[in-house]
């Protein structure tokens, strides 16, 4: 993994695949619609990016403090920090 800077939370990492959900869960269960999807690497929930309507994985890591995500999208293997403000790659 090449980290272009410093994020110290890569130690909460407990899951670094890409969940096999291919849909937002929240944005079915109330009618929306997402753009891309990020997996949490504390928890492995698959949820929808800040470039769609809800932001529900933004959203997670407000409730839940869970720092990185990785991009579910195919062929996209990054990870972010949201704490850090850090963009991995890997």
């Amino acid at each position: 993994m090449s980290n272009q800077g410093i994020c110290t939370h890569l130690n909460t990492i407990t899951t670094v695949n890409i969940g096999d959900e291919n849909v937002c869960e929240e944005c079915i269960k109330i009618g929306s619609d997402w753009v891309h999807l990020r997996t949490c690497q504390t928890c492995g929930v698959t949820l929808c990016c800040d470039q769609s309507p809800q932001t529900h994985m933004t959203k997670h890591f407000r409730h839940t403090g869970h720092p990185v995500i990785a991009s579910a999208q195919p062929g996209e293997r990054w990870l972010w920090c949201y704490v850090d403000e850090q963009m991995l790659e890997y």
